[in-house]
């Protein structure tokens, strides 16, 4: 294990507690840097959104890395669909899926939307420490979708009895989930780089997985929870 994820705020100017803060506060809700940075400064505590910037950047993904292990176990019903991201003014495509109980399964952002983004990001669903071997995944009318599931079962990575459902009410699940994610990408106004859309958006997810008690031992609406688990996963006592 590096030195880094050992002592992931060695060498910070800010104490461990008030980088947390600012990052648990940005992947949780629709906020900008620049209001962040006023925030913490009602607070007493000025740092400017460019550091903040750098603390998602950096703990987002690791965060992320280190929820993952308590997750708990989805369904074997996947309900799929992509939605839009905005990178260097270009749209993008995040990949995402949840279960029959609206519980996130994984995420995937891509360039393309064609059959072989679709096999990556199934193949990334379905070696998740955390999903359940899928009984049927659900998807809209999308081609390519087909054409991915199709190369996986033959390469035996989806069960034989695995089925692809195309019908596309049956997706309102993650169409609404898709919400949550696109209001926190908002006030940010598209991401600069593909890196660091990727980075935040890691961040993001956890947190919605987290906000939805997806995480052993903090149920939805936990706020108090939330924030001990944030803290933990990283050894800061609060």
């Amino acid at each position: 294990m590096s030195n880094q994820s050992q002592h992931p705020f060695k060498w910070r100017h800010f104490q461990a507690d008030i980088i947390l803060l600012c990052v648990r506060w940005y992947l949780r809700y629709a906020l900008s840097y620049r209001d962040l940075e006023e925030i913490m400064l009602e607070r007493g505590v000025h740092v400017d959104y460019t550091t903040i910037y750098r603390w998602v950047q950096q703990y987002a993904p690791e965060l992320e890395r280190r929820c993952r292990p308590h997750l708990l176990s989805t369904t074997d019903s996947w309900r799929v669909d992509e939605t839009y991201i905005k990178v260097k003014k270009v749209w993008m495509y995040l990949y995402r899926a949840v279960d029959s109980a609206g519980n996130t399964l994984d995420f995937w952002l891509s360039s393309r939307r064609d059959g072989e983004a679709a096999k990556r990001f199934f193949l990334k669903a379905l070696t998740a420490s955390h999903t359940s071997e899928p009984r049927v995944i659900n998807v809209d009318k999308n081609a390519a979708y087909p054409k991915g599931f199709n190369e996986l079962k033959a390469e035996g990575y989806i069960p034989e009895n695995c089925r692809l459902r195309q019908v596309k009410y049956l997706n309102n699940l993650i169409e609404q989930d898709h919400r949550f994610i696109k209001r926190l990408t908002k006030p940010g106004m598209g991401f600069v780089t593909l890196e660091a859309a990727w980075r935040t958006l890691q961040g993001f997810e956890v947190m919605n997985s987290i906000r939805k008690g997806q995480v052993q031992g903090v149920d939805k609406g936990d706020v108090r929870g939330q924030v001990a688990l944030v803290t933990t996963l990283f050894g800061v006592a609060v």
